[in-house]
């Protein structure tokens, strides 16, 4: 069970997409989990063949337990036996369930797509899920539809049952809370903050923009992502994740991007090499996990792998925003709405477009002389889109 955030400890495996004896390749989604971000698919990261499933559908499981055993290409076959894979010491152990027997067939003609979890909860609540429109991936019916299907019914004068009928962005705020509180609990925070004139890198996007057909265009977001993603190459130290006791510094350059979803909440997926994509890469890429995010189809790599987060907030009219780190990640960048003001160019004052860019770091990790080196490396980038 993949961890796919600080303060994640457990998850529910909804389905297996690759049964024992197919044979998988790194980056096949092979099952999908269900957690508090939504429905996640989880990659696999080896090649080989599926000997052995280990937890069946429908079961929640914490995070670090063995879902399933894989033969590695060139490796020879486990022994017939079942095999024991003790969890990871730090975790409580967990002895895998028997198989549980097939879900009723639904009252309907046709196959519903329902998670075992969801139908569970559709026979408590007394909900039948042929009613239920499901919004999941392939229209596949969620805990959280039916738990919509539910919440018209007279339950006033009923007991609340904990942890039945509490929706998804309750959940994630929960989740999110618990993940900032420990931020501030634990990581000194330094916070640091500059402005930038945008009227070179404007200039630059308009012409470009000219170039490309409609839906090739850039938005001006994409160049701050990847400004950023240079940076840190001057200052690797901010590209990195605290764990334990000690900082583990990142040979790649994974951003992490906020996204706000429609029901409430954010989160914040990687995108992977963004140091090395081409700024076409990146807002084709940026736009698809845009619409993965709110649409439930996030991977497990783009949850778990990012090594910074940029924020931005300018499409709500806010000038300043000062990040709170997420764990493990060491810092957060935070960009404001572009506004014209007054500006000193070469002893004149003109009116130009200003953006705040601020940083909010690890004091364990780094201190205020390279944070600003850093975000001047994010100005002087953006001086020369160009080069970007």
């Amino acid at each position: 069970m993949p961890i796919l955030g600080a303060d994640m400890s457990a998850g529910t495996l909804v389905a297996w997409r690759k049964q024992p004896g197919d044979g998988v390749k790194r980056g096949d989604i092979i099952a999908t989990v269900e957690t508090d971000k939504g429905l996640i698919d989880v990659e696999i990261f080896v090649s080989g063949v599926i000997e052995t499933v280990l937890v069946q559908p429908g079961a929640t499981v914490p995070t670090g337990t063995v879902l399933a055993i894989i033969r590695e290409e060139a490796a020879a076959p486990a022994p017939p036996l079942a095999v024991e894979v003790p969890p990871p010491a730090a975790l409580p152990a967990f002895r895998p369930p028997a198989p549980a027997p097939p879900p009723p067939a639904p009252a309907v003609p046709g196959r519903l797509r329902i998670s075992p979890l969801a139908r569970k909860l559709a026979a408590e609540l007394g909900v039948d899920p042929a009613t239920v429109r499901g919004t999941g991936p392939g229209g596949a019916i969620t805990r959280e539809d039916i738990e919509s299907a539910a919440s018209p019914k007279p339950v006033a004068a009923e007991p609340a049952v904990p942890g039945i009928g509490v929706d998804r962005q309750t959940r994630m705020r929960q989740t999110i809370g618990a993940a900032m509180a420990r931020s501030k609990r634990e990581i000194p925070h330094y916070y640091l903050s500059t402005t930038i004139d945008m009227q070179r890198a404007l200039a630059w996007l308009a012409e470009e923009n000219g170039k490309r057909p409609v839906a090739d265009r850039l938005l001006y977001g994409v160049l701050l992502i990847k400004a950023v993603a240079l940076a840190l190459r001057e200052v690797p130290e901010l590209n990195a994740v605290w764990v334990g006791d000690r900082v583990v510094p990142s040979e790649a350059i994974h951003v992490g991007v906020a996204i706000s979803l429609r029901g409430g909440g954010v989160v914040a997926p990687a995108l992977h090499d963004a140091d090395r994509r081409s700024l076409g890469d990146l807002m084709r890429n940026f736009r698809d996990l845009v619409q993965r995010a709110r649409a439930g189809g996030l991977r497990s790599s783009e949850l778990s792998d990012p090594t910074i987060t940029v924020t931005s907030l300018g499409e709500q009219g806010v000038e300043t925003v000062f990040g709170i780190i997420y764990p493990p990640q060491v810092a957060i960048v935070g960009f404001g709405k572009l506004v014209e003001r007054p500006w000193s160019v070469e002893g004149r004052i003109v009116s130009r477009p200003l953006v705040t860019a601020t940083l909010a770091a690890d004091h364990r990790v780094t201190d205020g002389h390279r944070g600003g080196l850093f975000l001047a490396a994010v100005d002087r980038l953006l001086q020369e889109p160009g080069r970007l």
